[in-house]
């Protein structure tokens, strides 16, 4: 299934957050500290984080493989939350 991110209701630094979450392979997961670097704004972390949970399609552009810079798990905006988040990565082989 392809997204079209011009489709979307966000700002272009949000579709520019949302483009870089399609380029996390399965059973990888990043720091938005890294996330942010990516996407060329490295001291934007608390906006990337920001961008990442107004994440319209949670799963599909997959805002679950993004974790916090202390190796803790973070947030997930999707449906139930972090456990969500968790069984999520378990099925991509990420164990939290």
């Amino acid at each position: 299934m392809q997204i079209i991110l011009s489709k979307l209701n966000g700002t272009k630094f949000q579709k520019s957050v949302w483009a870089e979450l399609l380029k996390i392979k399965r059973g990888e997961i990043i720091t938005y500290k890294e996330l942010a670097r990516r996407i060329g704004k490295p001291k934007a972390v608390r906006a990337v984080a920001n961008a990442v949970g107004a994440n319209p399609l949670p799963i599909k552009i997959p805002c679950h493989r993004v974790v916090r810079s202390d190796g803790t798990i973070g947030g997930y905006s999707g449906e139930g939350g972090v456990k969500t988040k968790k069984l999520i990565l378990k099925k991509e082989g990420v164990i939290f």
